[in-house]
C-alpha cells in the first residue's frame, strides 16, 4: 500500500454507502480510524443545521479530527454528505485522498432522488478533483485500488 496516503475522505449523497465503505476500508487498512459525518454531527456539530454554512463548519471540525488522528499515527477514514472546496484543498496538501461515492441508479431510493436527503436539503457539491467510486459489486477491487 502507498505509504504516502495519510487518510481518505468519502463524500456523497445520503444512502450512497459511505458508512459501509468506511467500515470495509477499516478492515483492509491497519490503524484505520473512522470519522463518520453522522457521528460528528450527533456528538460534535449538534449545534449546527443542514444549510451550506453549517456543513462547511462541520467539515472543518471533521478535518480537525482527521489531523489529530494523523498526528497520533492513525489512518482517518472520514465520510460526509458535503465536502467544501477549501477543505478539499487542505486535504490534498495533507495527502488525504478524496473519493466521491456515487449511488448506482438502480439502487436510488425515490424519496432521496433530487429532493431532500436524510440529513436535510441536498446541496450541490463543488466541482472537486476526486476519485469516483460507484458502490456496486466491484467494491472490494476498487477499495484495494484506492489504497495503492
Amino acid at each position: 500500500m502507498n505509504k504516502s496516503i495519510k487518510g481518505i475522505w468519502l463524500y456523497g449523497q445520503s444512502g450512497s454507502g459511505k458508512s459501509s465503505i468506511s467500515k470495509k476500508l477499516a478492515k483492509i487498512k491497519k490503524n484505520a480510524f473512522i470519522i463518520d459525518g453522522d457521528v460528528v454531527r450527533k456528538n460534535i456539530s449538534f449545534d449546527l443545521g443542514h444549510q451550506l454554512k453549517d456543513r462547511i463548519i462541520s467539515n472543518k471540525r471533521a478535518y480537525g479530527l482527521a489531523i489529530i488522528c494523523i498526528d497520533q499515527k492513525y489512518f482517518p477514514v472520514i465520510s460526509s454528505v458535503y465536502l467544501a472546496k477549501k477543505i478539499a484543498t487542505k486535504l490534498m496538501k495533507k495527502k488525504i485522498r478524496i473519493i466521491e461515492v456515487l449511488r448506482e441508479k438502480r439502487y436510488l431510493n425515490r424519496k432521496l432522488k433530487n429532493k431532500k436527503n436524510i440529513v436535510g436539503i441536498h446541496i450541490k457539491q463543488p466541482n472537486l478533483k476526486s476519485y469516483k467510486l460507484k458502490n456496486d459489486y466491484n467494491l472490494k477491487f476498487d477499495l484495494e485500488k484506492i489504497l495503492k
